[in-house]
């Protein structure tokens, strides 16, 4: 399999994500559904905590990634809905820390919703990723 990378421009770089990922030969592919900050049971955590929700969510996408074999580095695209987006910007570190810092170089979609499936829910996140 061969990623190429499409970055025209350099601005996004700092921020974790890139405008585009070419992929040939692909072996496998990971669609993994929006994931949100529940534990194992469906009972959502943190509540009213951004940064903990958004922990747990990257855990449960770190959780379906390594249950297929792959990796935060195989990651190609996230999509990241919230009804708070400052709280967002004020906690994107994390994303950064954990998912840029493990070599992801994923395209990126954020959105700001009114609301999500339950209301306590702050963000939900879709991962595809590509081995």
């Amino acid at each position: 399999m061969e990623r190429k990378i499409i970055n025209p421009d350099k601005w996004q770089d700092p921020l974790g994500f890139v405008q585009g990922h070419e992929v040939s030969g692909a072996q496998r592919m990971l669609f993994c559904a929006g994931q949100v900050p529940v534990d194992a049971e469906g009972k959502t955590m943190h509540v009213g905590d951004f940064r903990g929700q958004l922990n747990r969510t990257i855990d449960n996408i770190e959780r379906v990634l390594a249950g297929a074999g792959f990796t935060f580095a195989d990651l190609v695209r996230l999509n990241i809905y919230t009804t708070d987006l400052e709280g967002f910007f004020a906690n994107r570190d994390v994303i950064l820390e954990r998912i840029t810092a493990a070599g992801s170089r994923h395209t990126s979609t954020l959105l700001g919703v009114a609301r999500l499936a339950r209301p306590d829910l702050l963000l939900e996140i879709e991962a595809t990723a590509v081995k």
